[in-house]
């Protein structure tokens, strides 16, 4: 067992880093695992990108569940967001595999950093 944990433990503490977030902000768990992947899992940038999609869609499922047993769900935004990220989801899972990655980490920087400053002031 000390010989999994050590052997995992990137894994483990990236797992539960970007679990925590999810829960906490709503699939803000990307912004921890993307990065990771990258540095310090050596993964490509599209596959990180890719990858953690798929690593947040348990997470999102949970925390979906806890979410709406505890009434925290606005139904009407919810609906209409959902007809958008639909869609949303289909175009930029489509472009990702055309962009070049210099160009997925710069707009992926953008965004967090852009995030932060609004968050900020």
């Amino acid at each position: 067992m000390e010989d999994f944990i050590k052997r995992y433990s990137k894994y483990i503490i990236i797992g539960l880093l970007t679990g925590v977030l999810n829960g906490l902000f709503g699939s803000g768990g990307g912004t921890i695992a993307v990065p990771s992947m990258v540095f310090l899992l050596g993964a490509d940038d599209h596959k990180a990108h890719a990858t953690a999609i798929l690593i947040i869609l348990p997470l999102t499922i949970v925390s979906s569940l806890f979410y709406v047993s505890n009434n925290y769900v606005d139904w009407d935004i919810t609906i209409k967001v959902i007809l958008g990220g639909v869609i949303g989801g289909y175009i930029g899972a489509r472009v990702l595999h055309v962009c070049p990655a210099n160009l997925l980490r710069k707009i992926f920087a953008i965004f967090m950093l852009a995030g932060a400053v609004k968050m900020i002031i």
